[in-house]
């Protein structure tokens, strides 16, 4: 039987350790300075991989960080449990209902916000390729990614710049909110079935096959699936031992749903987004139970996900300037006048309009998740890469100031009081 040895153990042990203790520093202190804590994370990355310690310290990044063996393959193992589990609280901060009652301003502005950028990314991918150093073999895929990636926004990004700013609740806010939620659902969707493309063994029936299973898993998922777990969620909450059942049962479902998706040839992703809408929109769910889940798995899981990035790529030599200015450049356009022409066309003023197509702006972590998978799956290089995590920073960093320009400060001061009241 194979087995992990005990050096390979040890080594396992100190980077987990290295990565989780260090990014909390860091975390913090981009917290401290209004920096999305993901900037902190990975930078620890950056500093602990080929980049930094790779080039002054080779042998210690070596031992930490071996590019192969066990404890590489073990760490990597659980990297993909942390996409996973990211992309299930994500889907948990998907509500349905309230992207069903923001009527037609939230149809107009999250259809726009996605048909735009995403056409805006795919022309520029399809006529320009050798701009991203793709070959022709994968020129649709890459054209397809390309606009995929520039359509998605950050939900959990954008709802916390939203409640920072006093917006949350705003009718501006659940414009924004919605908008995202359907952008994500829709993005994920078309990303999996990119993925699964990517599988040259799929023969047309299996891929009919899988379409149908997909759409079959969502429906039941999100209708029966989701009364269901509606209905023994108090039973859970109540019988069970406080919280461990609730995450345990809550992460069991996740697995499961994964694991469904990655076995008909979807990206496993798509199943935890799914279970994670499915048990977030019960009403019997308590606050604290998704606040127990949210905190497990962004305080533990995510931070070893995004150190991780920092050790597969080297920031420096894969750094394009005029790769980078081109991605912000057409992230910026297609996003933020998609997101305003929806907004305006919906009934807003042009600088309300303007100010949901920069909050919808924010890509966050999860255009670097999209983008660590379709690295991982070589569908683009690390150069590209590295202008989407960039770009992923920018937009975030940029998201909640440009905000501020276009709302001015009474709109801020009638929000407060319509909160008060």
């Amino acid at each position: 039987m194979n087995v992990i040895s005990h050096h390979d153990l040890v080594v396992l042990l100190i980077g987990m350790a290295s990565m989780l203790i260090l990014s909390r520093i860091a975390s913090e202190l981009a917290r401290s300075i209004k920096f999305p804590v993901v900037m902190g994370e990975i930078i620890i990355g950056i500093i602990l991989g080929p980049t930094i310690l790779g080039n002054f310290a080779p042998e210690v990044s070596a031992y930490m960080f071996p590019v192969s063996g066990n404890a590489t393959i073990a760490l990597n193992g659980i990297t993909m449990v942390a996409v996973i589990m990211m992309l299930f609280v994500a889907g948990m901060e998907v509500q349905l209902p309230v992207v069903l009652k923001q009527g037609k301003a939230a149809v107009l502005t999250s259809t726009l916000s996605m048909i735009i950028p995403f056409a805006l990314g795919f022309v520029t991918a399809w006529y320009y390729p050798q701009w991203f150093g793709i070959t022709n073999e994968f020129k649709l895929l890459f054209a397809l990614f390309f606009g995929t990636a520039l359509s998605i926004s950050a939900l959990p990004v954008i709802a916390r710049i939203l409640i920072d700013m006093g917006l949350f609740k705003t009718k501006i806010g659940m414009i924004i909110i919605a908008s995202a939620m359907f952008n994500d659902l829709l993005g994920w969707l078309i990303f999996s079935f990119i993925l699964s493309s990517m599988d040259t063994t799929n023969s047309g029936n299996e891929f009919t096959y899988t379409i149908v299973y997909i759409i079959g898993f969502g429906l039941f998922m999100l209708t029966i699936g989701r009364k269901i777990l509606d209905k023994i969620m108090p039973w859970m909450q109540q019988k069970l031992s406080w919280p461990g059942g609730v995450l345990s049962i809550s992460l069991g479902i996740c697995f499961l749903s994964a694991a469904f998706t990655e076995s008909i040839g979807i990206h496993a992703i798509l199943g935890a987004f799914i279970a994670g809408i499915a048990i977030g929109d019960s009403v019997h769910l308590k606050e604290k139970a998704r606040e127990i889940i949210y905190q497990f798995v962004t305080n533990i899981f995510a931070p070893l996900f995004f150190v991780s990035i920092g050790l597969k790529v080297n920031f420096i030599e894969n750094f394009n300037g005029s790769l980078v200015l081109l991605v912000l450049v057409v992230a910026y356009v297609g996003k933020v006048s998609g997101a305003s022409l929806g907004a305006h066309f919906g009934g807003f003023n042009r600088k309300e309009s303007l100010a949901i197509g920069f909050g919808m702006n924010a890509r966050g972590a999860m255009e670097i998740i999209l983008g660590t998978l379709a690295l991982q799956a070589g569908l683009i290089n690390e150069t590209v890469f590295v202008a989407l995590v960039i770009m992923a920073l920018v937009t975030s960093l940029t998201s909640g100031p440009m905000m501020r320009l276009f709302l001015d400060q009474s709109y801020f001061n009638n929000t407060k009081q319509i909160e008060n009241n």
